[in-house]
């Protein structure tokens, strides 16, 4: 594994398009199906035994289903910053060591000097629309709307926040309290219910993502977001999923987003779409394992969110696109910080010259079974570089257990901890001493990161209140 280090950072420094990827005469629609906190074993299709996720299990043996996916920050905020504008939090002032995600009396958010993917798309002749959870900024000049989404739907932070009620999460949750979080509901820039009714969430995320299909015309391309806020803490579902899954609260919530891909999808046949749609499914990072049998699974990997083992950041990755994308499973690495340069490819457009991305096109591993272009993953928790993947390593500098009390064990490992994550995927065996050679090149490759890094103005330390 002797790659050329000018080669490997080059790449997703400067993206280059020789010519635009087309797949059809018309520009493809693409939807992101983006869940809060589901882990990597979640699915029936990535190893879950009591769980049934037909739907999805059915968009991975129709698409590519990837088994080295990385959501690139193990929490919420920060993540979905990335996926929205292919550029690692830290370069955007999106990610904080004492805040980690916006709050309700946040004033900071998304900069607008950051472009999303829904205005680079608008820009090219797409309708865009925004299903769900934001959590990049509340105050009107952040919403969806003000960032390239000409319509919005959704919850504009954790369905956690604004607690009002007593007790913890998964008591009010199995009471079925929602009215204990004021959370607001919001069409476009106005509120239309709060505290929003928790239980209907899912199917109303799933309703109003169908009926924005419902009303497309062939002649227009359309960039649809579908972020729901579950399976993040508390936990709720409607009367349809209660007591439907062997794996109990959870796999009920589990199935009920599930059922929603499955309603989107049906609208796609419905409206002859989906044979130019292409169709992603992730979530925005590791399962919450603090929370027990309310939290999800990481399967065979290591913790959950909030840390950089790979519990925390790898998660499901499904690309469906039928006459397009050939079944297949790959196992090269990929991260939603390339969704961006993949999308604006598929679309004829380039990337914007005057700043540095984080992704990668994979446009060749999606329509011509190529290899990945990435080699190399960055696991930042917070404003830190924690690790890098390399290949099949992944050296550790820092390591920090998951939310909970485990994250208050922090070591700095000098020499860095190395592990084979295709023979040791759980992370568990220590091989630095054997390979000082791999250690150094990854050693060259993060520092030459670093130097790309500049210092910003941090976005989600701007409290009206400091926190306790």
């Amino acid at each position: 594994m002797n790659y050329p280090i000018a080669i490997l950072l080059a790449a997703p420094l400067a993206l280059a398009y020789p010519a635009p990827i087309t797949a059809a005469a018309a520009k493809p629609n693409f939807v992101i199906i983006f869940c809060d906190d589901m882990g990597y074993g979640d699915l029936a299709c990535y190893g879950h035994d009591k769980t049934k996720t037909p739907n999805l299990d059915a968009m991975a043996a129709e698409g590519q289903r990837w088994t080295d996916f990385y959501a690139a920050a193990p929490v919420c905020t920060p993540s979905r910053a990335a996926i929205l504008t292919g550029r690692l939090p830290v370069r955007s002032g999106m990610c904080s060591t004492k805040n980690r995600v916006l709050f309700p009396d946040s004033f900071g958010g998304l900069p607008a000097s950051e472009i999303t993917l829904a205005a680079v798309l608008k820009g090219l002749g797409y309708d865009t629309m925004a299903v769900g959870k934001w959590h990049l900024g509340h105050l009107p000049q952040f919403l969806p709307t003000a960032r390239g989404f000409d319509h919005y739907f959704g919850i504009p932070y954790s369905n956690d926040m604004d607690k009002v009620g007593k007790g913890d999460n998964i008591a009010l949750a199995e009471k079925g309290e929602f009215q204990a979080y004021n959370v607001p509901l919001m069409r476009d820039t106005e509120i239309v219910e709060r505290p929003a009714n928790q239980h209907t969430i899912t199917r109303r995320y799933a309703e109003e993502a169908v009926r924005f299909l419902r009303s497309r015309e062939a002649s227009k391309p359309f960039f649809l977001y579908l972020a729901h806020n579950m399976p993040h803490v508390p936990l709720f579902r409607s009367d349809p999923f209660k007591g439907k899954s062997a794996a109990g609260f959870y796999g009920d919530v589990i199935e009920e987003i599930d059922w929603s891909v499955g309603q989107v999808v049906a609208a796609l046949k419905e409206k002859a779409l989906e044979r130019n749609t292409l169709v992603f499914f992730s979530s925005d990072n590791g399962p919450w394992l603090i929370f027990k049998h309310h939290g999800g699974s990481a399967g065979p990997l290591r913790d959950g969110k909030g840390c950089t083992y790979d519990g925390g950041m790898r998660v499901p990755g499904i690309f469906r696109w039928p006459g397009t994308i050939a079944p297949a499973i790959v196992r090269d690495i990929g991260s939603t910080l390339d969704v961006f340069p993949t999308f604006l490819a598929l679309a004829g457009g380039k990337l914007p010259g005057d700043r540095t991305y984080d992704g990668f096109d994979l446009g060749p591993v999606l329509l011509k079974s190529k290899p990945s272009p990435r080699q190399d993953m960055p696991f930042y928790r917070d404003e830190t570089l924690y690790a890098w993947r390399h290949g099949d390593f992944k050296a550790h500098f820092t390591t920090q257990g998951a939310y909970g009390e485990d994250a208050k064990r922090r070591e700095q490992h000098d020499p860095p901890i190395l592990y084979d994550l295709r023979n040791d995927v759980g992370e568990q065996t220590d091989i630095a001493s054997n390979h000082p050679d791999i250690l150094a090149q990854i050693r060259s490759l993060a520092d030459a990161h670093r130097a790309t890094v500049q210092p910003v103005e941090n976005q989600l330390d701007k409290r009206t209140k400091p926190r306790k």
